[in-house]
């Protein structure tokens, strides 16, 4: 029989009080070797608190940081083996590329010759080879988002660290860099824990994710899991798009209690009843058409009062666009694909 692997970091109930205000709350979390992790939330949901606490910046107020099996609450940040990126770079403007990733290895005593070969090694795989001579006021923002990885991975931590690393670069940008930062992580190995709170860049991106709110973990999965079957209607609604339908609602298109969500990709939109036998149906008005490039989304009032979003993607000229407002359609979608959040 194989042994289970050690995580590389453990959370064991940790939590952070700020006076009467929780911000962390009884956190736990195994993050394997070679994981890609991320912690996704809305702002202000305590993902950040969780970081600063693992690295050292925050005293966590009960639990522990376990780092390979040992306990790190009293280790100093420097002496963790936890590198951190942050949203705002924070490069020295005076140093060139090569010294801002040596500064770490210089204030341990590294000697200078292992300090180039290093950070020659370390540009090599942020795919920047060539640039050690240049200043950040030189480099685009995502030259410096690599410049900063760069400086965080010549120092070999156990662990990485990524708190919100792409919010300041514009969309185009961001998307390359999602991508990129994906194929470094695969090519070093090395754990990274990731902070965002854009869902698409936590799908993108994560082998899992966790999903934050109010300080707690709501629940803990692989991109497809989380998205295809929430646990929670916080999570269904924040986790890409949702039509949640609970009480009465959900008593007369369903025809039973709870609370049920379908993602719109899931829904069809017909002018005539359809759909396959046993098939949830309802008939609704158009109250508004979003066309969005690639796809049109399709605002359906119901007759319980509630809005259904639906989504098609504009494939040929004939799509949802060609719907006016006001029009009576029909919504239909397969029973199995609505997920119930009981207890939600």
């Amino acid at each position: 029989m194989n042994a289970q692997p050690v995580p590389d970091l453990q959370l064991l109930r940790l939590s952070k009080r700020y006076g009467a205000v929780l911000a962390v709350d009884a956190v736990s979390l195994d993050v394997e070797p070679g994981e890609f992790v991320t912690l996704l939330g809305p702002s202000g949901c305590g993902k950040t608190t969780l970081l600063k606490s693992i690295a050292g910046f925050l005293q966590p107020s009960e639990g522990s940081v376990v780092l390979r099996q040992t306990v790190i609450n009293d280790v100093l940040p420097h002496l963790r083996q936890i590198g951190i990126v942050f949203q705002h770079y924070a490069l020295f403007p005076h140093m060139t590329v090569a010294q801002n990733i040596e500064y770490g290895l210089r204030v341990r005593g590294v000697d200078r010759a292992t300090r180039r070969r290093q950070a020659r090694d370390a540009l090599d795989l942020v795919r920047l080879p060539g640039f050690d001579q240049r200043r950040p006021g030189q480099l685009s923002g995502g030259q410096r988002q690599r410049v900063a990885l760069a400086r965080a991975l010549v120092n070999r931590p156990q662990v990485l660290l990524l708190d919100e690393p792409l919010g300041a670069l514009d969309l185009k940008l961001r998307e390359q860099m999602q991508i990129e930062l994906k194929a470094i992580q695969r090519d070093v190995g090395i754990t990274f824990v990731f902070v965002t709170h854009d869902q698409d860049e936590a799908l993108t991106l994560s082998d899992r994710l966790a999903v934050f709110n109010q300080g707690r973990i709501e629940q803990v999965g692989t991109p497809r899991e989380v998205y295809e079957r929430p646990e929670t209607a916080f999570v269904a609604g924040f986790v890409g798009t949702s039509n949640v339908l609970t009480g009465e609602s959900a008593q007369r298109v369903y025809g039973e209690a709870g609370t049920f969500a379908i993602r719109p990709e899931r829904i069809t939109v017909s002018e005539a009843s359809a759909g396959a036998k046993g098939d949830v149906r309802v008939t609704g008005e158009v109250h508004e058409l979003v066309y969005a490039g690639a796809e049109t989304r399709v605002l359906v009032e119901l007759e319980t009062g509630d809005t259904v979003v639906a989504v098609q993607h504009n494939v040929s000229e004939n799509g949802y666009h060609a719907l006016r407002r006001g029009q009576q359609v029909w919504l239909s979608w397969s029973r199995q694909q609505a997920v119930s959040l009981e207890g939600s």
